[in-house]
């Protein structure tokens, strides 16, 4: 962190965010048939960069109609209707002042058959999580592992969906390769026990993202901002660890040669020690790249993102801002605040307003 702190600016090539503290993308099930999010969770995302927030993150929007959905009611930015109803809401956000970004992901194994256009759900092995379905509390249908064919259709929907991304006129993409969803689970041996160019080393593993990602940046103008989600957990099975640190340590220094423009780092707890060191995810992070680092995790209040700053360029919130209007300047205040319990985030999982 630079020493003037949470209130300085940060720029990223021609992008200045305003401050240091962002509204996290977070998975939400708020669109109608449309693919279009609900009126009041579009204006939340714009109330937050009214209120302060640098950056606001749309909720992960699924890349395709065949096999990219993992919930129901996910959003997409693939069609015209899709293209011109998110205009008006970036436009707002960045009058506010506000960085505007779309993260986009295809669920992988994580998803059910019955939400998916084309009636299957398709991962790189013939796994499924050992965790029951959360929701539904079934087991995982398990997966048709991908065929190159469908690896080419899969890219073709991140290459779409960024496209539409640009339309729409966001100032940046983020590509999902996190938590356990499909290019995670291309990523970790965990989920990938494929023996072919696309599994086995990490480099192999990488494969995939890296072609995504270099498709992704052809579309992407140079003026806006690509970057890349990371974690070591998934959303099921969360008691495993996707990577070892050596293999954690290699896929950001593979990171590092493609093509983006910052990683953002997911964890449960910012500060929470990491593969038995004394070192955070930040810290090990920033050890191996030079890129720009975003951060969060359990960042609820000024001293949190003061410390959680130390390591990273931005920090991002969830729970907390999602829950709280003025997050921003009750940080700017250091006014108590309390760290969120994912139950009450929930909210975001209903038809209830965000309003």
């Amino acid at each position: 962190m630079k020493s003037d702190g949470l209130f300085s600016e940060l720029r990223i090539k021609n992008i200045t965010f305003k401050n240091r503290l962002g509204v996290a993308p977070m998975t939400r099930t708020s669109s109608s048939q449309d693919g279009i999010p609900r009126r009041d969770v579009l204006d939340f995302l714009v109330l937050r960069a009214k209120n302060g927030a640098a950056v606001v993150y749309t909720e992960a929007i699924v890349t395709d109609y065949e096999s990219a959905q993992g919930y129901p009611r996910q959003s997409r930015l693939t069609t015209q209707r899709q293209i011109e109803a998110w205009k008006p809401v970036v436009k707002a956000i960045q009058k506010e002042g506000a960085v505007a970004i779309m993260q986009m992901f295809h669920c992988g194994r994580v998803a059910t058959v019955e939400v998916n256009p084309a009636n299957r759900v398709i991962a790189p092995s013939s796994l499924t999580p050992r965790q029951n379905n959360p929701s539904s509390k079934v087991p995982y249908p398990i997966p048709d592992e991908i065929s190159l064919f469908d690896m080419r259709h899969v890219l073709l929907g991140f290459v779409e969906t960024a496209r539409g991304a640009v339309a729409a006129g966001f100032d940046g993409v983020e590509v999902h390769c996190a938590h356990g969803y499909l290019l995670n689970e291309f990523l970790s041996g965990y989920s990938n026990h494929r023996r072919d160019d696309y599994g086995g080393s990490v480099g192999n593993r990488f494969h995939f993202v890296h072609e995504v990602l270099q498709a992704v940046r052809e579309v992407v103008p140079q003026d806006r901002l690509l970057l890349a989600r990371i974690s070591n957990w998934g959303v099921v099975d969360m008691d495993i660890e996707l990577f070892t640190r050596a293999e954690y340590e290699e896929v950001i220094r593979l990171f590092s040669k493609e093509p983006i423009d910052a990683i953002s780092v997911s964890t449960y707890d910012y500060q929470q020690k990491a593969f038995g060191t004394d070192k955070n995810m930040a810290q090990i992070t920033r050890a191996v790249t030079t890129l720009p680092i975003f951060i969060c995790g359990k960042i609820h209040d000024r001293s949190s993102a003061e410390e959680a700053l130390r390591d990273a360029d931005l920090v991002l919130s969830a729970k907390s801002i999602l829950l709280n209007p003025d997050w921003v300047e009750d940080v700017r205040s250091g006014k108590p605040l309390p760290v969120r319990k994912a139950e009450e985030a929930d909210i975001a999982y209903t038809g209830a307003s965000l309003t």
